[in-house]
């Protein structure tokens, strides 16, 4: 619950400090003084958007801060520890907003942004405007009131995941299916250019080992003759050849470094020499005797080299990696297969999951209708009590069993409603008045808000547009809805502030130069007078006084 309020600059208010207690608080004061000036910075506090307007003139910056005792909400204290913001069971909000507009949130000393205050807002306090009726005309917010009186979110979050689920699927098909063109076409181009592929099969590093063979079989005429030149000088010439010569120059130095030994090492190399010569010459009579010119083996050669020139030429790409692009086509043209299997296996599982998702849907569907017959019960037993004693409430829950899928489910809700004996149902917005609207959108909020798992509720002048008795039955309400929840009541109606369980009174003071709106809570004989001048004016009269009196006691029974 709202423990404390502290409010220090904010619009006319310079120093503002408000305790606050359990059961209903009924907030009274002059027409202009600022009045809702705590709801506002209440909101602030719950993440509203701040700006410099806000900040008092004069000052540099506006704070607000508010306290809360959390020790019976378990949800509010389970979401501080999980963002590690805990101090024991209260938790402390502030705000300050500077002259230029820019803001600081925290919770707990601990510096936090805005969606954080939004997301711990929720578990603390509600606030209901006195615009807040004008919502309950739109299908929405029927189907948001419903729900939460329902009380069946863990269908409502069933009904979400299977949405989201066959969107995201629905996503995914749409988008194969819109590249299913482009994916034909590009599939017929792969066919072609894989089967000529296909045919040619290159094998990997074949195209090298051709180039090679190919440059081998091209200068075969010219090998031949030269190997055999080579042979013929190194080691078959009779007159004169290169064996015979290192042999012969061996032969001599041989025999002369005995004389001299410092040519060791040239016979050595000549030794050596002699039979590297010897060896090359055998292995070069092997290779002329295996090197054949084959002109079938050449045209064989030539036009496999050529036609594979021809490919890479075609597909610009390298020779090299033509073996390469082949297979990378074939894969490309294998997804492409894949994708057209995937569709139609999509469009079979975008079946299943649609009737997965009207299952549930329908399940929802089925306790909206049973919350809604009670809910309507509720709310015309209420409006009978505030002087609509002739109308009729009920709430419309259209099941489209073939509609499109929503995340909310396939029903449209509607609040219908008739004021006057032998009067059709119709819509809210066609059939009431301000004052019936105001009556009707209370009783609904009351009812709702009775299911909330907030400790504290605001209702910001939500009683406008009442007055005499149904005024009585407004106060008696909320007085109700205060036994289970703190209700803070910003109203000019007497009898809802009669019922109160504590009033406070808000005033403005100006010296000509500056205004300060100051708020106090009321004793009993303070209340009285404050009931006095909301029943008869600022002239206090013996007869309003008296009227007062008897009103708060009325209530207090």
């Amino acid at each position: 619950m709202l423990t404390h309020l502290s409010i220090r600059n904010f619009a006319v208010v310079k120093t503002l400090d408000i305790e606050f207690n359990l059961g209903m608080t009924a907030v009274t004061g002059e027409t202009g003084a600022g009045k809702s000036i705590s709801v506002d910075a209440l909101g602030l506090c719950l993440g509203d958007r701040a700006d410099s307007g806000m900040v008092r003139t004069g000052a540099e910056k506006a704070e607000v801060s508010a306290s809360f005792d959390i020790s019976k909400l378990p949800a509010a204290l389970s979401w501080l520890e999980q963002h590690e913001l805990a101090d024991d069971h209260d938790v402390l909000i502030r705000r300050v907003i500077s002259s230029e507009g820019r803001s600081k949130a925290f919770i707990n000393g601990t510096p936090v942004p805005l969606q954080q205050l939004k997301s711990l807002g929720f578990y603390l306090l509600s606030i209901h405007g006195q615009h807040a009726h004008q919502q309950i005309l739109k299908n929405d917010h029927q189907l948001h009131l419903l729900d939460q009186y329902a009380e069946h979110q863990k269908l409502i979050n069933s009904v979400s995941e299977h949405y989201q689920t066959l969107r995201n699927q629905q996503k995914q098909y749409q988008a194969l299916l819109e590249g299913q063109q482009q994916r034909d076409d590009r599939s017929q181009l792969l066919s072609y250019q894989i089967v000529e592929l296909d045919e040619f099969a290159l094998a990997e590093g074949e195209f090298i080992e051709l180039e090679l063979e190919h440059k081998k079989l091209s200068h075969s005429q010219t090998l031949l003759e030269q190997s055999q030149i080579s042979f013929h000088q190194l080691y078959e010439a009779e007159e004169f050849n290169a064996l015979s010569a290192v042999q012969n120059s061996l032969d001599r130095l041989t025999e002369l470094q005995q004389h001299d030994a410092s040519l060791t090492p040239i016979v050595t190399m000549l030794t050596e020499a002699s039979i590297q010569i010897e060896e090359a010459s055998t292995e070069l009579r092997a290779y002329t005797e295996q090197l054949e010119i084959d002109p079938m083996r050449m045209q064989n050669v030539e036009a496999r080299y050529s036609q594979a020139l021809d490919l890479a030429r075609k597909h610009n790409v390298q020779p090299e990696t033509l073996y390469d692009l082949h297979q990378e086509l074939s894969q490309e043209y294998q997804d492409l297969v894949q994708d057209d299997s995937l569709l139609d296996g999509l469009k079979e599982q975008l079946q299943v999951l649609e009737t997965e998702y009207r299952a549930v849907a329908q399940k929802l569907n089925i306790s909206r209708q049973k919350a809604a017959k009670s809910f309507a019960k509720q709310v015309e037993q209420h409006i009978h009590k505030m002087n609509m004693a002739d109308a009729e409430f009920t709430i419309t829950v259209k099941h489209d069993e073939f509609g499109t899928p929503h995340k909310l489910g396939l029903d449209h809700i509607s609040f219908m409603v008739s004021t006057n004996k032998g009067q059709a149902q119709d819509k809210l917005e066609k059939v009431v008045s301000g004052g019936e609207l105001s009556r009707i959108g209370l009783a609904i909020q009351v009812i709702s808000s009775s299911n909330n798992q907030v400790a504290t509720m605001i209702f910001d002048e939500v009683d406008s547009g009442i007055s005499g008795s149904t005024a009585s039955v407004v106060g008696e309400l909320l007085r109700k809805l205060g036994t289970s929840t703190q209700v803070i009541c910003v109203t000019h109606l007497p009898q809802v502030a009669a019922r109160a369980h504590n009033q406070m009174f808000v005033t403005k003071f100006s010296d000509k130069k500056t205004t300060e709106t100051h708020m106090i809570c009321l004793k009993e004989n303070e209340r009285i007078k404050e009931l006095a001048r909301l029943l008869a004016g600022d002239t206090l009269t013996e007869s309003a006084i008296a009227n007062a009196k008897e009103l708060l006691q009325i209530s207090n029974s």
